[in-house]
């Protein structure tokens, strides 16, 4: 039994170990994902939320943040809906958590830029910062721009100057059909489609620039039908999700036999519905590689995460997203929200698969490289859907040849 006296030494000598040690006690940093994770984009935002919990999980390993602490993501269903995602977006910060992150649909990323901004300027104490991973509306780092806000996918207008750039070297090429969904980064799509295509190739015919509802259709054999009767040689297309699946099923059934250029053509049951047919045919430009992965730590990484969910990698930004987090808290030593803001800016890093990207300061669009990848069973290690198709680079944009030019004027606290 002690007596006073020696429970008054045990006492400071814990208190003491304690301030010695202080990432033992200490809270994980957490990050909100506010994506959809039921109804008709499920599959993405659920292959999202594994994909940055595995990040989470190998950045913990090699020692978290901040001496020790530990990166938690927690998912909140969104429901793919703007008005959901502000629901979602009390919750989170009434739980305190001062980071989130968020992709699908650039409805919901304005909705949440717009809300973010104006709780950030009058409530100091409880700010967030709001890192889009893939929502690329070119407003929201143009005219939309806020500085709690970061971008690390490339912009829609981006992806099109490179996409266009292939499609302008085919001198056979002369009709082409747009279809979108109909929301905001269907219509960026559209417009940067025709932007250059009209300054690459004027010679070139739009012969159908058509918008749906996002979501809601499920027989796309009328679209398609259209698209045959235009005489279209070629389609360009953002859609993603069930709609892309849809797109491509139909084009399947149709025996539609043109090139698709797309955004988000790949994984998700998407790569097994386009199968043969799609084989040299379907286009899509990404910010980074499977085939060939690069480097061997993406090549380890990719191995991993299939022998961990059975399911493919199918968003690399993600990798960047919570790597350069990650990086940021070190660097400001703290998670206050403005302090990662300003480690942030001006940031570079190299990705797991060796592209060097660089957070531009003046709008926070990430620069990077632009890769057109097509569809083929030719020289893939890593195929997508366990169909034995997959996307294999075909050619590289640089970092500098990518990047578009900014209308942002930040406000900065």
């Amino acid at each position: 039994m002690i007596n006073r006296r020696q429970f008054t030494r045990l006492a400071a000598a814990l208190a003491a170990s304690l301030v010695a040690y202080p990432t033992l006690a200490a809270d994980p940093v957490r990050v909100a994902f506010i994506d959809p994770l039921s109804g008709p984009f499920a599959a993405v935002g659920t292959s999202g939320l594994k994909q940055f919990q595995f990040t989470a999980d190998e950045i913990n390993k090699a020692g978290g943040v901040l001496g020790g602490r530990k990166l938690e993501v927690i998912g909140f269903d969104n429901k793919i809906s703007p008005k959901e995602s502000l629901i979602q977006l009390k919750r989170v910060i009434g739980d305190g958590i001062q980071f989130i992150v968020q992709g699908n649909s650039s409805g919901v990323a304005h909705a949440l830029i717009d809300a973010v901004t104006k709780q950030d300027e009058r409530n100091p104490d409880k700010r967030v910062l709001y890192l889009n991973y893939s929502a690329v509306d070119p407003a929201l780092t143009n005219e939309d721009c806020s500085y709690w806000h970061f971008r690390f996918d490339a912009n829609a207008d981006m992806k099109m100057n490179a996409l266009t750039d292939v499609i302008a070297m085919n001198k056979k090429m002369k009709k082409i059909y747009i279809i979108g969904q109909d929301y905001s980064f269907g219509k960026a799509v559209a417009a940067a489609a025709v932007k250059y295509l009209g300054e690459k190739r004027p010679d070139i015919k739009i012969v159908g620039n058509e918008l749906h509802p996002i979501g809601k259709v499920k027989d796309f054999s009328p679209y398609i039908a259209k698209i045959k009767a235009s005489g279209a040689q070629a389609v360009i297309t953002g859609n993603w999700g069930a709609d892309m699946l849809n797109l491509a099923k139909a084009a399947e059934d149709a025996g539609l036999e043109i090139p698709f250029y797309t955004y988000y053509a790949a994984g998700n049951g998407i790569t097994k519905a386009i199968g043969a047919g799609g084989v040299g045919k379907v286009r899509l430009v990404s910010e980074g590689t499977l085939n060939p992965p690069l480097t061997n730590t993406w090549r380890d990484v990719l191995k991993r995460y299939k022998a961990k969910y059975n399911e493919d990698w199918t968003q690399p930004r993600t990798s960047n997203t919570l790597h350069m987090l990650a990086l940021a808290i070190n660097k400001a030593g703290s998670t206050d929200p403005a302090k990662v803001a300003a480690a942030l800016e001006g940031m570079s890093y190299t990705s797991l698969w060796g592209d060097k990207v660089t957070m531009r300061a003046s709008d926070h669009q990430l620069q990077m490289p632009v890769r057109i990848q097509v569809h083929t069973n030719k020289g893939i290690e890593f195929d997508f859907d366990n169909s034995g198709y997959g996307l294999r680079n075909e050619s590289t944009v640089s970092a500098k040849n990518a990047s578009t030019p900014t209308t942002c004027k930040m406000k900065r606290p």
